[in-house]
């Protein structure tokens, strides 16, 4: 912590969580402990002849050892199979092959400094908040670039910059999940639960597309900013220390007419390409069109993937020719290897990962752990939609120490979306409620590298803000958008709306 004096309450508990969070070992280490624990729990449950019977299964079968000849066989066979067919790998390294040219070529960033300009003052916070919200579309990028511009932003209008910075920075991180634009977070999220689906056999193996939770997402994303908006001009700004502009100060988020013109163009090219491809979707005996010309589901919403892989590539490769950028700062070769270089902790951590799952689903464990869980909870009439709040609180504390969304999933998908399937919820709603819990505490958590960031960043305006009175200041927005986040969820719920093209609320 960095408080020097007297601790308060709010820095004895955040200390507590950041102690707590400093002994837990990294995700890579934890798949490795879980998979040890597995191969034991399935050595000891067969050896005390454990059996399961999920629902409508004709018979009851027992619960494979792992640690025996045909498990240790079946591991080796099965390897390298696990790792590059794990449903999140490719969707999210291909959507990253164009994500890295919008980003490196400096497109993404246009497109947020004319997304601000010009705004008028009394509009700034929302137009904050909503840009901010629709921040998941640039993955981690979306903490380094937002916040920073939201305060020039304030600063510009006569506002106090601290506002914009953490304003900016507590609806990107608790509206993570939502927004209109999709991005590797879907990607990723989408595999995962398509694998942990996968674990129940009588799910018929469900699939997932990258958009099935858009509905959800982007509802969320026009909903939170009002929210967000409200909360940084009544709430947060002011709170904070009185700001006057240092003589000279003079800070514009400009957008030259280079840029304005470079933008047009690539908008246009994007404009064009998904205007064709809607087309081509819509065209009688399309090939893109389902079974019997059915526009949902269709092999075009299964293969969103290169579609927005395309669009992030045009766009940035547009963008660059058309602002005449050197060819080494355009060079697609060299910006897409740079963005797969910086997964190359999510690639790792996918190998054990798909380690872990196999043996899991192997064993059996999978299934007897979601049927004595599903009997658990419907034991204590913990079904429906109190079964979705608790994952919303489950998986809000749980992303206090662990921040990492496809490793947080990974570790709870394996029990829940099994588990919230044999009580006939789909894989779509129960991936949707965990984004919210994973994105409510996740301004707080003091295992998230970019509330540090923040906190630098805010002590350029306030030299003497302590870490403790930075999060107070992000606290009010968590209960409120996790209200406004539960509040969408149950309209879609009760309404049984779906909550993304073809992804409804319950199993046929």
């Amino acid at each position: 912590m960095l408080k020097t004096g007297r601790p308060t309450t709010l820095d004895r508990v955040l200390g507590g969580v950041e102690r707590l969070g400093n002994r837990l070992p990294n995700p890579f280490i934890m798949f490795v402990g879980m998979f040890v624990l597995i191969s034991l729990a399935s050595w000891a449950a067969a050896a005390l002849g454990a059996t399961v019977q999920p629902p409508g299964a004709a018979e009851a079968t027992p619960v494979r050892n792992v640690l025996s000849g045909e498990g240790l066989v079946d591991l080796l066979g099965s390897a390298v199979d696990n790792f590059v067919e794990f449903p999140a790998l490719g969707p999210v390294l291909t959507v990253v092959l164009g994500v890295g040219v919008a980003q490196g070529t400096g497109a993404l960033e246009a497109v947020v400094r004319l997304a601000f300009y010009r705004v008028p003052r009394s509009l700034v916070p929302y137009v904050v908040a909503f840009v901010a919200c629709q921040g998941h579309v640039m993955s981690d990028a979306s903490f380094l670039v937002i916040p920073p511009l939201a305060a020039l932003v304030f600063r510009a209008v006569g506002r106090h910059p601290l506002a914009g910075l953490i304003g900016a920075y507590a609806c990107t991180a608790t509206g993570y999940a939502g927004g209109l634009l999709l991005g590797t977070l879907d990607a990723s999220l989408a595999g995962i639960t398509e694998k942990a689906a996968a674990l129940l056999p009588e799910s018929g193996g469900y699939t997932t597309n990258i958009a099935m939770n858009y509905y959800f997402g982007a509802a969320a994303g026009l909903v939170l900013p009002i929210v967000g908006g409200l909360l940084i001009s009544r709430v947060l700004e002011p709170r904070l220390p009185a700001w006057r502009p240092a003589e000279g100060d003079d800070a514009h988020v400009e957008v030259t007419r280079r840029e304005r013109r470079a933008l047009l163009v690539s908008g246009l090219v994007v404009a064009g390409f998904l205007a064709l491809v809607v087309l081509a979707w819509l065209v009688p005996g399309s090939p893109l069109r389902g079974e019997d010309g059915s526009l949902v589901p269709s092999p075009l919403l299964d293969n969103l993937v290169p579609i927005i892989a395309l669009v992030f590539f045009l766009f940035g490769y547009t963008y660059g020719r058309a602002m005449k950028l050197d060819k080494d700062e355009r060079n697609v070769y060299t910006l897409m290897t740079a963005s797969i270089k910086e997964m190359a902790g999510f690639i790792t951590l996918i190998f054990i990962v798909a380690q872990t799952l196999s043996v899991l689903s192997w064993s059996g464990l999978a299934t007897f752990l979601a049927v004595k869980l599903a009997d658990a909870a419907q034991a204590v009439g913990l079904v429906g939609f109190p079964a979705l709040v608790f994952l919303i609180l489950l998986s809000s504390m749980l992303n206090l120490v662990i921040t990492s969304g496809s490793g947080l999933w990974s570790l709870e998908s394996t029990v829940m979306v099994p588990a919230l399937m044999l009580l006939g919820l789909s894989p779509a709603i129960i991936q949707a409620t965990h984004r919210i819990g994973d994105s409510i505490t996740q301004a707080i958590s003091p295992m998230h590298i970019f509330l540090y960031f923040i906190l630098a960043s805010a002590q350029k305006y306030e030299p003497e803000l302590k870490l403790g009175t930075l999060v107070s200041r992000l606290l009010p927005f968590v209960p409120a958008f996790g209200l406004v986040w539960a509040c969408v969820l149950a309209v879609f719920y009760f309404f049984g709306l779906p909550v993304g093209p073809g992804a409804g609320i319950h199993l046929p």
